[in-house]
Order: structure tokens, then sequence, then C-alpha cells
């Protein structure tokens, strides 16, 4: 075994694999029993088995159990790992911060495999979330790439994305008009070997003889036997072309995009793709392709569909399959190195705003699809978060933080109109009773409304005379812009009359406030209920606390209710707000 442990003195004595041999001491005498079940533990975390490989580390794990040791001593711990319990431990734990939590449940939960000494619940508890969250304060948001920049970047990929798929179909039209090498070098010959035969049908040598004359591939490719077999076994650089365009086009996180294959990309028809993808923090999942993602998808599938029937077979079901024609066996997959991006941006010269060479990082071309994306269709407004699927907290450390002047500008649109929507909300809507039907009542009876509303004498009269009538009551400014553009006619449907602050109830709205009633109970029946309550349950509450005698008299409640057919066709409903 790599790492045994010593009684004298007590620690482990450590041999790692590049032959050097180290002793380490735990210099601690309290809990023996518990002290050499962790040792034991850590011994088996050593290299080959675990992922400790120098003296440093071990050593630095050492210093956790000591630190362990001691605070379960002071916490009045004595027994061994079996008498752990959950609350000894978490006592102890929200002490610590998260990176020591972190080592100890790691020597803990490998105990536990070896020996088996924890309860269940214990190991449960370990096998957790930690206490302490994982805080990186020294950690910038990344921002969005400009529109300059962000132009540049995507022009660049399309570029070449087109530069190499042009070259590839023209390596297949060459291929079907061609013959083998025996018959001599042209640039049909040669892709018709490279097709039937694989990248290494050229040989390592670019000479090649036919009836005593030499023949070069250079001769045909400027730039010799690699131009040659990138036309039909894309390159790493082509590869890259395409992996950028199809994250920009998406907007996949990039730990998601690189380990894809294809297992992960499914059909739904015949126009869809559905791509199932891991993200690191909430795992596996799916995505529609757009129509420019499914289109570029299949275009790369199409370009390294002949570089799979040669690439050996643990890679051919990976998706960015590349070949490099430059020695070792060629083949790679996955993820790329930082030098292909830099490649990439010596060759398209890209610069930033400030004229440096930009820096192509693929965090931040999610953050920039993020920022961009077209929001109207979530929860019915452009003010939406930037995403349903986030919270605020990963919105605010993400895609918030590192803000252009523009965006700064919308989010605090967004935070004023919210405030806005708050102040109204805390004013309750006007009501008229039948006693007070006359405008002189009214004044009287609700003078910071009128005042509130900005209404003169003669919009005063309006609203109780029914000029400004809508379908559930009277509207003080049907062209505020409350619920729609301001200057033009209110959009809203006829429930939202209830909560908006414009809104000025009389005797003469009851039938379609009862009929509003009738309508939420046929809905209630269809809907389940949690639906019913996110749609149209705030208006059904403040609909229950009108229609009662604290705001209508008794009489006038019941000779509404008797005008009420309880059918769809009372109301002005879309047809897909039927329920009949």
């Amino acid at each position: 075994m790599p790492a045994t442990v010593t009684e004298q003195p007590l620690g482990l004595d450590c041999v790692f694999l590049d032959g050097s041999r180290a002793q380490c001491l735990l210099r601690e005498d309290v809990l023996p029993v518990l002290a050499r079940q962790l040792l034991r533990a850590l011994a088996d975390l050593v290299v080959p088995h675990g992922g400790l490989g120098t003296a440093g580390t071990v050593k630095g794990r050492l210093g956790g159990i000591h630190h362990l040791l001691r605070g379960l001593h002071q916490l009045g711990f004595t027994g061994d790992a079996r008498a752990l319990t959950r609350s000894v431990l978490a006592e102890y734990w929200m002490g610590r911060d998260n990176r020591h939590e972190a080592h100890d449940r790691a020597l803990l939960r490998r105990l536990d495999d070896l020996e088996g000494v924890l309860a269940p619940d214990v190991r449960r508890m370990v096998d957790g979330r930690t206490f302490q969250p994982r805080l990186n304060r020294k950690r910038r948001p990344l921002p969005a790439y400009s529109a300059r920049e962000w132009k540049a970047l995507t022009a660049s990929a399309e570029e070449a994305v087109t530069q190499a798929s042009d070259a590839h179909r023209q390596a297949l039209r060459d291929a079907a008009r061609g013959r083998d090498l025996a018959d001599g070098l042209s640039r049909e010959n040669i892709q018709f070997s490279l097709l039937h035969h694989g990248p290494q049908a050229l040989g390592r040598s670019s000479r090649h003889s036919y009836r005593g004359r030499t023949w070069r591939v250079g001769d045909f490719y400027p730039s010799g036997a690699p131009e040659a077999v990138s036309a039909l076994f894309p390159r790493a650089s082509v590869a890259f072309a395409y992996r950028l365009l199809f994250g920009i086009r998406t907007g996949i996180v990039p730990d998601g995009l690189a380990d894809l294959g294809l297992g992960d990309v499914r059909w739904s028809g015949d126009a869809t793709l559905l791509l199932d993808y891991v993200k690191g923090r909430t795992s596996r999942e799916p995505l529609t392709l757009s129509r420019p993602a499914v289109r570029l998808l299949q275009q790369w599938l199409e370009h390294s569909a002949v570089a799979r029937r040669f690439a050996p077979p643990e890679l051919q079901e990976q998706l960015w399959l590349r070949y490099w024609s430059g020695g070792g066996s060629g083949w790679s997959a996955g993820r790329f190195e930082s030098d292909a991006r830099a490649a990439w941006v010596w060759t398209y010269q890209l610069v930033d705003d400030a004229g440096q060479p930009l820096r192509i990082h693929l965090h931040r071309i999610r953050t920039t699809v993020e920022a961009s994306r077209d929001r109207t269709s979530w929860r019915g407004s452009s003010r939406a978060t930037i995403d349903p699927n986030h919270t605020p907290a990963v919105e605010g450390d993400h895609y918030l933080a590192g803000q252009s002047p523009a965006q700064k500008a919308a989010t605090e649109n967004l935070i004023e109109d919210a405030q806005r929507d708050l102040v109204r909300r805390a004013h309750p809507q006007a009501v008229v009773v039948a006693a007070h039907e006359d405008l002189a009542g009214f004044v009287r009876d609700f003078p910071q409304a009128t005042r509130e509303l900005q209404l003169d004498d003669k919009a005063l009269a309006e609203l109780l005379g029914g000029e400004r009538d809508v379908f559930a009551a009277s509207c003080a400014d049907q062209l505020s812009g409350l619920h729609g553009p301001a200057g033009r006619p209110c959009p809203a449907r006829p429930w939202v009359c209830l909560l908006c602050p414009l809104a000025v109830f009389a005797p003469r709205h009851l039938p379609n406030l009862m009929r509003l009633r009738a309508y939420f109970a046929r809905q209630w029946r269809l809907m389940p209920a949690a639906a019913f309550l996110s749609l149209f349950g705030p208006y059904a509450q403040r609909l229950d606390e009108l229609l009662t005698p604290a705001c209508f008299e008794e009489r006038a409640l019941q000779h509404a209710a008797s005008q009420v057919t309880d059918c769809d066709s009372e109301l002005p409903l879309r047809p897909e707000e039927c329920t009949g």
C-alpha cells in the first residue's frame, strides 16, 4: 500500500508515484481511536487509490484531522466514529469554513466505505450538502461582449464554417470524379483515395512517383498534405468554428457543449432537434434547438461523417471529432485547448474595443447570448427576469453584475416600474355605493381618491354618469398606459380592472361583476387549483371583497345576481378563454 499508518510516532508513511517518500505526523493526542480511524481513511486517499499525490497535500489533510479531533474534543465528544451523531457534526461544522468541511466529509465518507462505521443517518448527512456555502469573493463576473466584438466574433465563425463547408463539398465532388492514386496524382485522385482509404492514404511523404515522374501534393494544394486531408477530415480549427458558432446560436454552457455525443441529439418530428446536455448547476437539461442551430448541427454532422468512418471506435460517438495530420494518432474529441482560441484570434485578427487581442471566453459567450435574448415570450413582458430557470442570486452574480450602460439603464427602469407597481397596489380601489351615487356624495366621501386620481369636476361627472364605463368598472383614465402603451386605449382583460387603481365601481356595474364571479366559478371547475390561483386567484379574491354588503346594498346584490345566465356569451372573451 502506498501509505501506511505508523504508531510511534502516530502518522502516515507515504510513498508517491515519483518514488519520493515522506513521513507525515499527526501530533495530536486526543481521541486516539477516532484519530487512527481517520488516518486509515486518509491513507486510502493517497494515490493511486485517491487524489493526494504530494507530501504537502497529505500534511494539509493531517492538519484538518488535527482541527477535527480538537474541535470534537472541545464539544465534549469522547467516542470513535461509531459514536458520531448528526448534532455533534453539525455543531462542529457550523463553525468551520467550506474547504475544511469538505475535507472532513471526504475523510468520513472514505472511512465508512472502508469499515462501515457510521450510522445510516450520519452517512446521509456526510453525503449531503455542506453547511457553509462556497463563496469566492474575488470572483468578478465576465461582462457580455460589446455589440462590435460580438458581431466580429460571429462573423469570423460564420466565415470559417462557410469556407470549410465549401471545401468539404468540393472535395466530395472531386472524389466522385477521381480514381486511385496508382492512376496518377491529381486533386480528384487525392480526394478519392482519402475518401476510401482514410487520412493515412497519402502516407508520410508528400512525394509520389508515377511512370517516372515525381508529383508533389503541394502541386495541387498550396499548403500540402494537411490542406488536402482537412477538406474531408476537419481539423481542430474547423471543429472549433462549428463549436463556437453553435454556442453563439444556442447559449449552452461551455461544459455542456464540450462533452456532447451523438446520443445526446434526438429528432422530434421532421424538423425539430432535442439536445440533452449536462449543466454543472442543474445536471442534465434538455433543449429544443432553434432552426439556425438545427441547420448548423446537421451541417456539422454531414461535415464529420467521413471522419467518423475512420476514427477510433471510442471517439466515433463524440460530437466534436477532429483530425490532425501532424503526428501521433491524429484523432481527438471533447474539449478544446486554450491555444486553439489564441490561434483563432490571431488568424482572424480579432480585437476588443480597446484595440487589444480579443479574449475568447466560452462562458462570456453564454453571458452575451443571455443579455441579448428576446424575453418578450417570458411571463408576457420584456421586463421579465433573464431566464425563468435562474434564481435571482444566479442572475445577479452571473448576468447583472457586469452590465453595459444601456443594460444598467434597463435594469433601473425595471426596478422603478416595480416600485411604482407596489405603490399603486397599496392604494385601494374607489367604490361608489348606492347611497352615494351623486357627484356631491362621491366628492365628500372620497376626497383622497379624488386627489390621487387627479380628477376634475368634468371627469367626475363622466365617471358617475357612465361615460367612462368599461365592462366591470368606470376607468379614471384609459389612456394612462398603466397596462399598455401610454396614449392608447387600455388593452387589459375585463378582470384586470378588479385590481386596477384607476377603477371606480358603481351599482350599475354589479351585473357584470356577478358575471365575472360566475366565469371564475366555471374556470375553477375546469382548471387545476394551482393554475387557477396563479391566473385568477388575486382577482377572484378582490371580487369576493367587492360583492359584499360592506360595499353594496344587499338588495342591489340580489337584483344583479338574478340577471346572470352563467354562460360565456355574457362576457367579452377571446376564443381561448371560453369555458364551454
